[in-house]
């Protein structure tokens, strides 16, 4: 019994969490991914695409709920992403035409664009504080759990409880869905197959008739949809608050340098070994320690390695490990 209470805490507080943000993290990996792999610079510009495209859907949230709109037991922000993703579409192709198109058309070193995106992170950053606000914002109506703790607790007898909240599974389905759609869209579509070619090798697909700026586009528009989809299934699954995305950009973009830069596969395993080492690293064991070993060896304290305070710490740690051991990542990068 001591056992199988064990398994239900490390559900509970580490494998479906992690599941969650690791799905999370990798979506805005294969954002982060796609712009190098394609346009071959780091977009560092993507944590705050994530958090002004993530207000743009509480701000249709917040208009479809004051129509008396709403989405059953699900969150009225699945309705408002659509129209989040279209106006954050339209503002990152308004920012490529008007900043990222000149130094691309120069040729500019990667390191210049990588400033220049810096330039375009903080301006998105203001941008999102003064449309939406410094505060912390909830928006998760709807049903807040699937399974609750004290109604597990009364259908199998044991005394550790499961939670599983409807953002967390609302999270895990729809990043199955949408990497399927993008990996059947990379490799299935002519516009898919034309990106694929134009990361290989640019001046090739010149040659093949393929056209650059249309590539260009339909990046921008992809990556777009993945920061706000991730960012808006970030805030669901906790909370909005414009700050947390920026400082999200470092396990994001330790995700899609872990799995390889510029490979989506990469980003996907990335994602979750930086979210599964962040929660574990940080969770305290004393609760699972205490099912599984003898009374003698419980520990007293609460077997914590690290405070949640360095969970980014975490992050940067394994970033530097691979760095140094395998630059390219666990996969191949520098493909699509």
């Amino acid at each position: 019994m001591d056992f199988l209470n064990a398994i239900v805490a490390l559900l509970n507080f580490v494998v479906i969490p992690a599941t969650a943000y690791g799905a999370q993290l990798a979506l805005g990996a294969l954002g982060v991914t796609l712009i190098y792999g394609i346009l071959r610079f780091s977009n560092f510009a993507h944590g705050d695409t994530m958090a002004l495209g993530t207000g743009f859907v509480i701000l249709f949230t917040w208009w479809f709920q004051s129509m008396g709109l709403h989405f059953g037991p699900l969150p009225t922000a699945l309705l408002a992403l659509p129209f989040g993703i279209a106006v954050t579409a339209a503002f990152v192709l308004l920012t490529d035409r008007v900043v990222y198109r000149f130094y691309r058309k120069q040729k500019a070193a990667p390191v210049i664009l990588v400033i220049v995106a810096m330039g375009v992170m903080f301006v998105m950053n203001g941008l999102t504080r003064f449309l939406i606000g410094v505060d912390e914002i909830r928006f998760d109506d709807g049903a807040r759990f699937l399974i609750t703790a004290n109604d597990f607790k009364a259908a199998t007898g044991l005394a550790e409880g499961l939670a599983f909240r409807s953002t967390q599974a609302l999270t895990i389905a729809t990043a199955v869905v949408v990497v399927a759609a993008l990996f059947w869209f990379l490799n299935r579509t002519r516009t898919g197959k034309s990106m694929r070619a134009f990361s290989d090798n640019e001046d090739l697909a010149l040659l093949s008739g393929i056209n650059p700026e249309k590539v260009v586009a339909v990046t921008w528009i992809i990556s777009a949809g993945l920061a706000v989809i991730a960012g808006t299934l970030y805030g669901l699954d906790k909370s909005f608050k414009a700050f947390n995305y920026f400082q999200l950009l470092l396990p994001i973009f330790a995700s899609a340098i872990v799995g390889g830069l510029g490979n989506p596969l990469g980003a996907i395993a990335g994602g979750f070994l930086i979210a599964f080492s962040e929660v574990g690293f940080t969770y305290a064991w004393k609760k699972v320690a205490t099912y599984v070993l003898p009374e003698s060896l419980a520990p007293d304290g609460l077997a914590q390695l690290l405070s949640t305070d360095y969970k980014f710490a975490v992050s940067f740690a394994i970033l530097i490990v691979v760095l140094l051991f395998k630059p390219t990542g666990l996969f191949k990068g520098k493909a699509v």
